[in-house]
Parts: C-alpha cells; sequence; structure tokens
C-alpha cells in the first residue's frame, strides 16, 4: 500500500521511521557542501560585516525553496553598532505546529594574518572543510538547510515548526541583534542552539561576561616615550588583586570533565594593552578586559566591582586621564536542560553522532553567549550543540569542521524535528 494511503496510527509512525532512517543516509545527496561554499564566499566577518546583505540574499536563496517566508527586520536605531546597522532576518514556516526556534549567527570574526588557505573560499582536503566560519555558523546553517531539505525530499512529516533567526551577535562586539530580537519576544517555544561544542554533553548553562575597555590618556605628568604599559600599571595591579579575589569563588556549574570536573569559577583577563597611536605627546594606552561572571554575582555587581578596581588603581595613575565603557556583555545561562525536550534532543544527538546514551554528562560553559539574553526574554529551555571540536577556536586561522561532523550535526537536527514515536537507537 503506498505510504500516503495508510491510515493506520501505527502505520504513520512506522512509516515516518522508516522514512527517517531513508533521509539519513540522503544527506550527502543534497549538495550541501556546494551550498556551505556559496556561505563562506561571502565576507560577514566583523566589525563592518560589509557582506550581510548579500548574505541574506543567499540565504534567501537557500530557504525560500523549502517553503520558507523570510522578511527582513528594520534596523532598530537604538541598537546600531560599529558599521552601523546589520541585517536581521527570520524565516518561517508555519504550519500549526509547536514552534522551535533556531538562532543562526551570520557573521565572523575578521581572518587573521595567520590563514594558509583563502578564508572566503572552501577548501576541502580529505574529509575537513576549511573556511571562515566553517564551524561558527555558517557550517550549522547548512546543516539545517540539509535536515530540512532532505525531509522534504522523502515527505517525512516534522513535529516542530523550525522558526529560524539570522542576527549578527558572533564576533561584533556591540551590535546586540540577537538580544534585540529576544527583547521583541520574537522567539517561540523553546531554542535548539547550535553554536557549542561536538560533545556528548547536557549543557547546564554558562557563566555571563563583560569587556570593559579603559582607555588612559592626557598622561602630563608622565615622561615621552614611556612604555604604554608602564603607564596604566597601576590599574594593571588593581585588576590583578581583583583577579586574585575571583580565584576564591564559584559558581554552581559543573566543569567540563576534561578540565578535572569540579566548579566553575569567574574569571578575569587583560585581552589587550594597545598604545594610543592617534594622538602626539605624552604616552597613553587602551586596555581591553574581560570579565566573566557568575549567575549569582549578576551583571550590574559584576561591573561595579570592576569599575571600583580601575577607580582604584587610577588614583595612583599621575594626571591621566582614565574613561571606561562596556563594549560588550553577555549573560549568563541558568538551567537550559531543565525542560521536556532534552530527553529527545540527547536521543536525537546520540543518533546522529553515535554517542551511547551513558557517554553524556552535564556540564557548563565559560564563556558568555547572545543566547543568554533569550532567557532574559522568557525562554527558559535551550538545547545546545555544534561543530566546535576540543582544542579548536572560532574563527582560528585555517578554521575548518569535517565532512562528517556536519552531517551527522544534520542526523541530529532531523531526528530531533522529525515527528516520529520515538527516535531509533543508534547502529
Amino acid at each position: 500500500m503506498p505510504w500516503d494511503e495508510q491510515n493506520s496510527w501505527n502505520a504513520i509512525h512506522e512509516t515516518s521511521i522508516d522514512r527517517l532512517n531513508m533521509a539519513a543516509p540522503l544527506l550527502g545527496a543534497t549538495g550541501w557542501i556546494d551550498e556551505l561554499a556559496q556561505l563562506v564566499a561571502v565576507d560577514t566577518s566583523a566589525p563592518d560585516a560589509p557582506g550581510c546583505e548579500r548574505f541574506t540574499a543567499v540565504l534567501q536563496d537557500q530557504f525560500a525553496p523549502l517553503g520558507f517566508a523570510l522578511r527582513r527586520l528594520p534596523p532598530d536605531d537604538g541598537v546600531a553598532g560599529e558599521g552601523g546597522p546589520r541585517p536581521q532576518m527570520i524565516a518561517e514556516r508555519r504550519t500549526g505546529r509547536p514552534v522551535c526556534t533556531i538562532p543562526l549567527l551570520m557573521d565572523t570574526a575578521a581572518p587573521g594574518a595567520l590563514w594558509s588557505r583563502q578564508p572566503f573560499s572552501l577548501t576541502r582536503q580529505g574529509n575537513r572543510l576549511f573556511g571562515l566560519g566553517t564551524v561558527s555558523m555558517k557550517g550549522a546553517i547548512t546543516a539545517v538547510w540539509a535536515a530540512l531539505r532532505v525531509a522534504d525530499a522523502v515527505g517525512l512529516p516534522l513535529r516542530f515548526d523550525p522558526l529560524l533567526l539570522f542576527t549578527t551577535d558572533g564576533a561584533a562586539r556591540r551590535w546586540p541583534g540577537l538580544r534585540h530580537l529576544a527583547e521583541q519576544r520574537v522567539a517561540e517555544g523553546h531554542v535548539l542552539w547550535l553554536n557549542g561544542p561536538v560533545a556528548p554533553r547536557i549543557w547546564a548553562g554558562s557563566l555571563g561576561s563583560l569587556e570593559l575597555e579603559i582607555r588612559v590618556s592626557d598622561c602630563g605628568g608622565c615622561t615621552p616615550g614611556q612604555s604604554p604599559a608602564s603607564v596604566a600599571k597601576p590599574i594593571l595591579s588593581a585588576l590583578a588583586g581583583l583577579q586574585s579575589d575571583l580565584r576564591r569563588r564559584s559558581s554552581r556549574l559543573p566543569a567540563a570533565p576534561d578540565d578535572g570536573g569540579g566548579m566553575l569559577r569567574p574569571r578575569l583577563s587583560v585581552v589587550s594593552v594597545r598604545a594610543n597611536t592617534e594622538q602626539a605627546g605624552p604616552p597613553g594606552c587602551t586596555l581591553l578586559i574581560n570579565r566573566s561572571f557568575t549567575a549569582e554575582e549578576g551583571y550590574p555587581a559584576a561591573l561595579d566591582e570592576l569599575q571600583a578596581a580601575v577607580a582604584h588603581g587610577a588614583r595612583e595613575v599621575p594626571g591621566c586621564q582614565v574613561e571606561s565603557h562596556v563594549s560588550r556583555r553577555l549573560e549568563p545561562v541558568i538551567d537550559p536542560d531543565r525542560g521536556p525536550n532534552w530527553p529527545q534532543w540527547l536521543r536525537a544527538l546520540s543518533w546522529g553522532f553515535g554517542y551511547a546514551p551513558s557517554s553524556f554528562r552535564r556540564w557548563g560553559g565559560m564563556g558568555g553567549s547572545a543566547i543568554g539574553f533569550m532567557q532574559q526574554a522568557g525562554v527558559r529551555e535551550i538545547l545546545a550543540g555544534g561543530l566546535l571540536r576540543r582544542g579548536q577556536r572560532l574563527h582560528a586561522p585555517d578554521e575548518h569542521t569535517t565532512v562528517e561532523d556536519v552531517e551527522a550535526l544534520s542526523r541530529s537536527v532531523l531526528a530531533y524535528l522529525a515527528e516520529v514515536p520515538q527516535i531509533p537507537d543508534y547502529n
């Protein structure tokens, strides 16, 4: 009997499982590598992200044939950052089912000088795929596209309507696109966040983080030619004292098993110290400070404490003007796994990547994430996965993923979204 003529409930469910098993081997035939190559070829690097406009046109060409209605959101004057307003786009395909929101970042950091390959050209070497954004998050966009493409090809029904949010939060310092969408209550249902590691992980959440830019200038009491770091030495000493104090604090988030266990601790680090070369005369410098903070501390208290340390050190800087401002803020994520959909997502990850169910461990992340603003806006449950392998750094020179990882993530998304009574055991 043809599939579409079966009317038994059990038969329909058995047919869905058959179609899921049929769909997974077809992922390679979707041409997803060519689709990823199109995304990598567009320069969406921060801070100016000149290609984001063109990138949205590529996304339109990819997702509109899958039945998605894509709409651009008008830039919000209140959230314009470096490079001015940038595009945000929503793609939705409504069938009346519950919604799963999938945020997908379009921008990357600028490529550094150490690339040995063309960063804006997808290069394949064996099973490795090199290109800027292949790990974060152009590879994830492609994995979602391939999952939806193959589901449509075999007629596999979905139990969720995917709501795709395309924003530019990944590398930009001051462009809070995802935060803006969260505040506008655009997200619905629960969130599937695909900017994490390849690991059998139950995501326990993450610390928040802020970056404080400190500018030391007009140092009339200093000697011309004095090094920039020496000008700010009292401020750096005060920050070192705060850093020592933070080592004695702890969050309630477990660290990754490979990091020796225990609980995550807040940190303070000096990202950069650079001379103010645009000014003549007395030396000056700009410090960029990163401070991670726990949910228990909270952003206001963490910022107040950091600014107090800067002010204490500034009193010992002779005749200098010291100014500071927050260049980036990311909120913590708290208990994102406390929801009804995590068991299904774990089965999907097992089916996609081949993880044994017993291998999953619950642990949190050090780095803040724009997804924290989603929780602040009321979305509690956030499922997590991604393409980042341990030891990799996002947007690092020669960034790369593998064919197997993209297809494994795509299989996981496919299995999770599929309308099946139970995801099959991995075989």
